[in-house]
């Protein structure tokens, strides 16, 4: 059975991040195990020059494991970023729940953040209704037709998302 996964969007500087940051240690103070993935439209490295690692990359390995005692990072060449789909099903076998920053035009169920200084047109409700749009975190009274969490409530977002996928 595949784990359960949801997608937080917005545009940038909405506040994901922040938020995602205080559900993940609400969801790990649950008991849960909580993977994550951020989608990043930029051109990221976390292998750097002078390291080993880079040095093997440099030479031409398609993959590049990097362990330790206490974690690991796979570095994995591609020509285009592969679908959040894929991803969940090879990395996240050990987790109970996978939060994601981003992946707007994935199948993932998402739940778009909105703020009033923004006050922008819904990602999922604007042109292009999106039905994947299971909730949106907002700090306005919004009428929709999925659930309007307060934004400013993280421990109510939590509770959304355990009652929803982890039960």
């Amino acid at each position: 059975m595949p784990v359960p996964a949801v997608s937080f969007v917005a545009k940038s500087g909405t506040g994901k991040t922040t938020l995602l940051e205080q559900v993940i240690r609400l969801l790990k103070e649950r008991g849960y195990r909580v993977g994550a993935i951020k989608h990043d439209a930029h051109r990221f490295d976390i292998d750097h020059p002078g390291k080993d690692s880079h040095r093997l990359t440099a030479a031409g390995t398609d993959t590049m494991l990097i362990t330790s005692q206490a974690k690991l990072a796979l570095i994995k060449q591609h020509a285009d970023s592969p679908p959040v789909e894929e991803l969940l099903a090879t990395y996240f076998r050990d987790v109970d729940i996978v939060l994601t920053e981003g992946f707007k035009k994935s199948s993932l169920p998402k739940i778009e953040l909105n703020r009033r200084e923004r006050s922008e047109e819904l990602l999922c409700r604007g042109e292009e209704h999106d039905p994947t749009l299971v909730a949106v975190a907002s700090d306005m009274v919004l009428q929709l037709d999925v659930p309007v969490l307060d934004l400013n409530d993280p421990p109510a977002v939590a509770d959304f998302i355990e009652k929803t996928f982890l039960r």
